[in-house]
């Protein structure tokens, strides 16, 4: 959560960069997760950087075109359909969760990164993280 100069705690906002998707987050954020799998790598072009919070804590101010891409039958990425950005991860596997791009909170966001995933599939141009965690990632 995010509090002002009086210590008023109005909740993380974000939103997509033309502004059709606007949101806040009213609960706790976990720390946040750089995932290198490739799905995510493709998703935003980079790895995500992800924060999470209880889909019931996300109340959305705007979502004209939020778009959902469901990329494997228990996956879906949540995206802006107008100006193309990355906003959100969810799996039916974890449906108390929803992933939030970290990048398009607002800052100060007061998070920290505390674990890399999936580093075995990470980008060859990129320098390996350095956080408290590295987890290959090995899929079943």
């Amino acid at each position: 959560m995010v509090s002002d100069e009086r210590g008023r705690s109005d909740g993380a906002r974000g939103r997509c960069v033309c502004g059709g998707v606007e949101f806040v987050v009213t609960g706790e954020l976990r720390s946040v997760s750089n995932c290198h799998c490739d799905p995510c790598r493709r998703f935003t072009g980079h790895h995500m950087a992800a924060t999470a919070a209880a889909p019931d804590n996300i109340d959305f101010q705007s979502e004209t075109s939020l778009t959902w891409f469901r990329s494997a039958p228990e996956v879906e990425y949540g995206f802006c359909a107008t100006c193309g950005a990355s906003l959100f991860w969810r799996t039916s596997s974890r449906p108390d969760l929803i992933s939030i791009c970290a990048g398009s909170l607002n800052p100060p966001t007061g998070l920290t990164t505390t674990v890399a995933l999936f580093m075995d599939e990470h980008g060859d141009y990129h320098q390996r993280d350095a956080v408290d965690e590295q987890v290959p990632g090995d899929r079943p």
